[in-house]
């Protein structure tokens, strides 16, 4: 590689900063916690188990997750803060 070719390497901007990365991990972990809420025990055939229509399971776990998906899109499209060069 000439010098020329280095540092054009250098200078190349990364596309996603370490700000979207530590967005993206928070947006997962909200991705995670929305389907933990949605678990819980099933019925079977000998015993029914109310507990698959509790609020916490239909309601508020999709929407947790949902509101996970939204802010990893958003993470990935938050543009990165350029550097001021003095």
């Amino acid at each position: 590689m000439t010098d020329n070719q280095e540092n054009y390497k250098e200078k190349e901007p990364m596309p996603l900063g370490r700000i979207n990365f530590t967005a993206m991990a928070v947006a997962g972990a909200v991705i995670v916690l929305g389907f933990l809420l949605m678990l819980g025990g099933s019925s079977s055939a000998d015993e029914f188990n109310p507990d698959i229509f509790s609020t916490r399971r239909i309601v508020v776990g999709p929407c947790v997750a949902f509101l996970g998906f939204v802010a990893m899109a958003g993470a990935i499209m938050l543009k990165p803060r350029k550097k001021q060069c003095d």
